[in-house]
């Protein structure tokens, strides 16, 4: 995981330290949080094991996002390689996910974090693509990734089983580089807040 600090208009995004761990799973393990998650019981322990995993791992960028000092979510963002016959490139895709505290919700944070981390993907690690997916049903979530300019490149009727509602249709996004400094540039979609490094 590389270690510099994203910063955008409000909100930092840094590496998750030891410390933040029980903050996170106050809010992870909320019943309208884990509604959307596929992992909805996590072992407090396994959960810090796998963060500290994480913090090893230099294709795992993911970050803890604080407003005036409390963390108030996450995004993840693992570096993986593409899909292609030989000689294809290495490492020009990534995998989005994100987790915010409701008490949060409604102030444009998430898509505020996810946004800068889109654009560090861009502009700093050189990605190419970046894919990302949800219930269909988990609608502040499409929300999002459609603020940021992704697509919905797939439509699984059916494709997704949910505890609660059984199975359900999943949705895949997808956002190429090309298309993010399109937007960034005609000043549609896709324009990030100003990210800076620490």
């Amino acid at each position: 995981m590389a270690s510099a600090n994203l910063h955008s208009e409000r909100l930092e995004l840094r590496p998750v330290r030891d410390e933040d761990i029980d903050r996170i799973l106050e809010y992870r393990n909320r019943p309208e949080v884990t509604r959307w998650l596929l992992r909805t019981e996590v072992d407090p322990a396994s959960f810090r094991a796998a963060w500290q995993r994480a913090a090893k791992d230099p294709d795992d960028h993911s970050r803890a996002v604080v407003r005036d000092g409390v963390v108030i979510g996450t995004v993840s963002l693992d570096v993986v390689d593409g899909m292609g016959q030989p000689g294809m490139p290495t490492r020009t895709e990534a995998e989005l996910g994100y987790i915010f505290d409701p008490a949060y919700g409604g102030q444009g944070y998430a898509t505020e974090a996810v946004s800068a981390m889109v654009a560090y993907a861009f502009d700093r690690l050189g990605v190419r693509r970046i894919t990302a997916g949800c219930f269909a049903d988990n609608l502040a979530s499409v929300r999002i990734l459609e603020k940021i300019g992704m697509r919905r490149e797939q439509h699984g009727v059916g494709d997704s089983w949910h505890a609660e509602l059984g199975w359900v249709d999943g949705y895949t996004y997808a956002l190429l580089a090309e298309t993010w400094h399109q937007g960034t540039r005609s000043g549609g979609a896709g324009v990030p807040r100003p990210v800076r490094s620490r």
